[in-house]
């Protein structure tokens, strides 16, 4: 009897293709999308982002030609609970989320993991750059094979449950191979552009939507250099992430960077790039994919932030279960909210949120 697989189907090409790749090798698939929330919600009028009635269109249409089920979830009110909300809250701390990474955490590999379980099926499967591999009694996270398009790093939340009932059937191909695939069997989003990292931030304005949101304004504040200084007004602190340089409306004889955001006294620090460096971080909400626990120190590549190259480094495990990171060499711009992952060679050792910078 052939095993049974959920598609996450957002309407774009990879998934289509791994729907393909899941009926070549003999599953019995389900398409599905999930609905994240209404257009008007976000306050975006047209049918240009993930959750747009054209991506629905074009997922139904691949599994139609597929000759697969589909279904529309609607998960509009998890989403905004659990990403959205925790995306304002996070801004309103000084820290800078990523709201990807939590999407993948609470809605593909919850909820939707629930809906695969509760229809019977066997595996979810998505299409996600990554690779698995079952070795010496674990299940592991593997990076792809096209580097360019790797993204392990906002599924270092997965765990050993995720990981046996998930198939990534991207994870071995290029990007171009799979766009020639689409090509090659006619589906309409063959061409499609991907989508934005921030669905739900279409114009990228994420102080307005937060606004917007919360029906609340940000204060003014003052900004201020690392002894004291007092450089002129910010416009509330929302609107500023570390390391940020652009739209600060402050006149110096150099240029600023915000090193630092105090919510409780509604200051951000202002400094030279030479003050953003740093080269230890703890991090919370750790999870481990490659071993059970970091006993004793232990040499490891690390991240953080999706587009940086690996670093060297060393981690070790707090009695309380946060991760310690020290890197060889200084990093510029650590920033509270962002996941620290971790690599040993191709292996996603784990990873946590970034709570402290030391």
């Amino acid at each position: 009897m052939a095993k049974k697989a959920i598609i996450a189907m957002s309407g774009g090409v990879d998934s289509s293709v791994s729907a393909l790749l899941m009926k070549q090798r003999g599953f019995e698939c389900i398409g599905a999308t999930m609905k994240l929330y209404n257009n008007e919600d976000i306050g975006e009028k047209k049918s240009n982002t993930c959750c747009s009635l054209d991506d629905v269109a074009d997922a139904r249409s691949v599994a139609h030609r597929l000759d697969m089920p589909y279904y529309v979830f609607n998960f509009t009110d998890r989403f905004h609970d659990e990403v959205i909300d925790r995306f304002i809250r996070a801004y309103e701390c000084g820290r800078t989320p990523n709201p990807c990474i939590d999407c993948n955490r609470y809605m593909k590999f919850d909820k939707m993991f629930l809906r695969m379980q509760e229809m019977g099926a066997d595996y979810i499967v998505t299409g996600h750059y990554v690779r698995t591999a079952y070795e010496n009694g674990r299940y592991l996270l593997k990076k792809a094979v096209d580097d360019t398009k790797d993204q392990s790093y906002v599924l270092y939340m997965l765990t050993q449950e995720h990981l046996a009932h998930a198939i990534f059937p991207l994870g071995e191909l290029e990007k171009t191979e799979v766009r020639r695939i689409a090509e090659e069997n006619g589906f309409v989003n063959a061409k499609k552009h991907d989508s934005q990292d921030i669905c739900f931030v279409p114009d990228g304005c994420y102080a307005e939507f937060i606004e917007r949101q919360t029906g609340r304004t940000y204060p003014e504040g003052d900004f201020v250099t690392l002894d004291g200084k007092i450089l002129g007004k910010h416009k509330g602190i929302i609107n500023y992430t570390i390391g940020q340089r652009k739209g600060l409306g402050i006149s110096a004889d150099r240029p600023l960077y915000v090193c630092d955001i105090d919510t409780k006294n509604n200051i951000v620090t202002l400094g030279d790039n030479s003050d953003l460096f740093r080269d230890e971080l703890i991090a919370d909400n750790v999870n481990l994919i490659s071993v059970d626990r970091i006993d004793a120190p232990m040499r490891v590549k690390a991240k953080i932030r999706y587009n940086q190259k690996e670093q060297p480094a060393v981690v070790w495990q707090e009695e309380n279960g946060d991760l310690h990171i020290k890197f060889d060499e200084p990093q510029r711009a650590i920033t509270k909210g962002q996941a620290a992952v971790l690599y040993d060679g191709e292996n996603v050792v784990g990873g946590g949120t970034i709570k402290n910078i030391l």
